[in-house]
């Protein structure tokens, strides 16, 4: 069984939303990789990224830079 760790969940209103981050942080080399949202978070599209938590600084950077809209973000162990 893989060892759960601390990990940043960012959510989407909309799946358009979280397909443009995914393309975004692809192209701009940023940390994480698209999820189905985990069943702790009960909002957004169903999708998600998660990053390493060590990495919400960085993000939250580039998100505000490019004004990249996001419903919400948390940390949570999964």
């Amino acid at each position: 069984m893989r060892e759960k760790k601390l990990q940043l969940v960012i959510s989407f209103e909309s799946t358009a939303n979280a397909m443009a981050v995914e393309r975004f942080c692809l192209e701009n080399d940023l940390p994480g990789r698209l999820i189905p949202v985990p069943k702790e978070i009960t909002a957004g599209c169903g999708l998600a990224w998660k990053a390493d938590v060590s990495k919400k600084d960085e993000l939250v950077k580039a998100f505000e830079e490019n004004d990249i809209i996001y419903d919400g973000m948390y940390e949570i162990t999964i």
